[in-house]
């Protein structure tokens, strides 16, 4: 297969993260968006160690999955378009099925390499109780659906780095975020009001973020902006608040000045334009103060099932230990506190460590207001935070950003000889990497499983109880071959969340 010709085929499978199979006469073929009986096109875009890839050029026909769900229900208009969800033109059995046998392929060549198997361990995918409208945050982004387009606000064209789709019958969130939609692009187009061209640093929309609380309903929305303000800023702003309360009920209206260059959401300057700047959320019996630029898992019921498996975990490694609790417990990567705050009652004190200041203030925030006083948090990266944390604790508990735990930090967290370590992962080829020096440590794998926390799109968390041995080896060879190898790698940096 030469690099720049054209192809077609018909998907087998696909691997983490949706990345599809496809078998050709010339042979199999990686094509990432391909889905599982879909015949495709494309477009040789690299050959090499063996590995080819190809780039999607077109769905010539569905799978009968697809034929026969289309049938039964509403396929969201933006699938294909938006770069958002890969699956949601399947049945959801059909997504849990393609999720776990992912989650298998990854995992049970890793465990076998170090010696143990995942038969016994794996406990299979846990359903979002929601697969639709689940989201309780969205950022979008202004901008044209094409050059010089009219006004887009919505996600990212599939493939694209400028254009915008708007998205307003998007799936994964409620009828009040789809509103809050219509009336910010309905309103500023009325202004004529530019949107911020990230190549020439020039314009005033950029972003607008959304949030929800699901136990409580309550919604901030923030307008955010370049600082190169229209005439009358101030009496657009007051228009855009009533225009966005009208639309839905809302607990506080914001608006955001950003003027980096990088296209994140990020502030230089707040303003509260209605209401307050939080919401409260509850989850598992507890409550949350959620600022804006708070971590906070986005599905509030799919992060309820993950967090009662990290309870269960934590229950699974007591037992073990012939313990009620542990003595001192390390949440590392604690964000807001969540997990810190489920499992303080399992132990004399739990030290949460965030290196992001806001979430640790939000942290000391919710134990308060759930009055958890055998907490305490520490804000700092997790790398040099460890190096003035000299107890010993039973339990360490590991919920890292999506490129896993730092490399340099993995051996000192390891050096603890902690009896059990909890590692939940957003990005399983992190934990698929991470396990490998940990199970050189003398550590095996419990409990493992999988939860479907992003229905549609490719995300997953695995969720993994491990325990150390006594009779630990002192090193075990770890030997992966080419496609093994492909399917560990960080190979996925472009992957949306």
């Amino acid at each position: 297969m030469k690099k720049g010709e054209t192809y077609e085929g018909v998907c087998l499978k696909t691997v983490f993260p949706c990345k599809g199979i496809v078998g050709t006469d010339e042979g199999n073929v990686i094509v990432k968006g391909a889905l599982p009986g879909q015949r495709v096109s494309f477009r040789i875009n690299k050959n090499k160690h063996g590995i080819v890839e190809g780039a999607l050029t077109g769905v010539l026909e569905k799978s009968a999955d697809e034929k026969a769900e289309a049938e039964k229900r509403k396929i969201c208009p933006h699938f294909g378009i938006c770069g958002g969800c890969s699956y949601i033109s399947l049945p959801y059995e059909a997504e849990l099925k393609i999720k776990e046998e992912q989650m298998l392929d990854l995992f049970t060549p890793v465990l076998k390499q170090c010696g143990d198997e995942i038969s016994d361990k794996w406990q299979g995918i846990f359903v979002s109780p929601l697969p639709f409208e689940y989201r309780n945050k969205m950022e979008f982004s202004f901008g044209d659906e094409y050059k010089d387009g009219p006004l887009a606000l919505g996600m990212h064209r599939k493939g694209s780095l400028y254009d915008i789709v708007t998205v307003d019958e998007c799936m994964i969130v409620d009828e009040d975020y789809r509103a809050v939609i219509r009336a910010t692009l309905d309103f500023f187009k009325s202004k004529d009001i530019p949107f911020y061209h990230k190549s020439r640093c020039e314009g005033y929309l950029r972003h607008l973020l959304v949030r929800k609380a699901h136990a409580t309903g309550e919604m901030l929305t923030a307008l955010v902006t370049s600082s190169q303000a229209p005439d009358s800023e101030k009496q657009l702003l007051k228009e855009y608040a009533e225009v966005v309360k009208n639309a839905a009920p809302h607990t506080g209206v914001i608006h955001i000045v950003n003027d980096s260059q990088a296209d994140v959401v990020k502030a230089d300057r707040i303003e509260i334009l209605y209401g307050r700047d939080y919401i409260n959320e509850r989850l598992l019996g507890l409550g949350f103060k959620i600022s804006l630029f708070s971590f906070f898992q986005t599905n509030t019921v799919g992060a309820e099932v993950l967090y009662s498996k990290v309870r269960e975990y934590v229950s699974l490694a007591a037992e073990a230990a012939k313990t009620e609790g542990f003595g001192e417990v390390y949440d590392l990567y604690c964000g807001t506190g969540t997990i810190t705050q489920l499992v303080a009652s399992v132990a004399e004190h739990v030290t949460g460590v965030e290196i992001v200041e806001e979430a640790v203030e939000a942290a000391k925030e919710n134990a308060v207001l759930n009055g958890i006083d055998n907490v305490s948090f520490i804000a700092g990266d997790v790398l040099k935070v460890l190096d003035d944390l000299n107890e010993r604790p039973g339990l360490i508990i590991l919920d890292p950003p999506r490129d896993g735990v730092h490399p340099k930090a993995l051996p000192k967290i390891l050096s603890y000889d902690s009896k059990y370590l909890i590692y939940v992962s957003c990005k399983p080829t992190s934990l698929a990497r991470d396990l490998v020096p940990v199970y050189e440590a003398g550590y095996r794998v419990v409990k493992m499983c999988c939860v479907d926390q992003f229905p549609w799109t490719s995300g997953a968390e695995v969720c993994c109880l491990l325990e150390q041995l006594k009779s630990a080896k002192e090193h075990i060879e770890i030997t992966i071959d080419a496609e093994d190898y492909y399917r560990i790698k960080d190979s996925d940096k472009k992957q949306d969340e």
